[in-house]
C-alpha cells in the first residue's frame, strides 16, 4: 500500500516538473523596455482598443453657454447730461 502511495506522489512530482517549462513557454508576456511596450506573442490576435477622438477642449459646452449668456446681456445707452 505504501509503495503505491509513493509511486503516485512521484508521478505528481514528475508531472509538476514537466508542467513548469511548458507553462513558461506557453504563456506570453508583455514587457516594457526603455519606455517602449513590447507585445506579447499573441499581439496579432489581441483585441484592438479604439477610443474615438473627442473634442480637444473638454469644456466646449460650458464655453458655448457662457458666450451665449454674455452675448444676451446688452448694455443700455447712457442718458445725455442735462446742461
Amino acid at each position: 500500500m505504501n509503495h503505491i502511495k509513493s509511486n503516485r506522489l512521484a508521478g505528481w512530482k514528475l508531472a509538476l516538473v514537466a508542467a513548469l517549462p511548458a507553462m513558461t513557454l506557453l504563456t506570453g508576456c508583455q514587457v516594457e523596455m526603455a519606455g517602449q511596450t513590447l507585445p506579447s506573442p499573441w499581439y496579432l490576435t489581441d483585441d484592438v482598443q479604439y477610443y474615438a477622438p473627442g473634442p480637444e477642449f473638454k469644456l466646449a459646452k460650458e464655453a458655448a453657454a457662457m458666450k451665449e449668456q454674455s452675448e444676451a446681456v446688452q448694455s443700455q445707452p447712457q442718458a445725455a447730461p442735462v446742461p
